[in-house]
């Protein structure tokens, strides 16, 4: 594969990928401004969540990159977009428990 295709799929890819932990700093920063101005911080696994949620879509990205980075171009395009689908089904998993049940994420 040449490598001017391959930075093109992976730093399209990449984009996403920043995109998902850009939102979930946003998310952190979010929850902890508003339940600290309510007076619950965030507990310890509160943090631990976030900034795994901050984290894994980086993991997962160098994963998927390792995995495609000597394959064609298509087998490395699904396996970018496989990554993105497992970082979004986890994201939602996360967005479901902070909204279902956030007081085991405050003190």
């Amino acid at each position: 594969m040449p490598v001017w295709l391959l930075g093109t799929i992976m730093g399209l890819f990449g984009l996403f990928y920043a995109y998902a932990v850009w939102n979930a700093i946003a998310n952190l920063i979010q929850t902890a401004q508003f339940f600290g101005d309510a007076g619950r911080p965030l507990n310890a696994f509160g943090w631990a969540v976030w900034i795994f949620a901050i984290v894994f879509p980086v993991i997962v990205y160098v994963f998927a990159f390792r995995l495609s980075h000597r394959r064609p171009a298509h087998h490395a395009l699904l396996i970018m977009l496989t990554g993105l689908g497992l970082v979004a089904v986890f994201w939602l998993d996360l967005v479901a428990y902070t909204a279902l049940s956030p007081s085991s994420l405050l003190s």
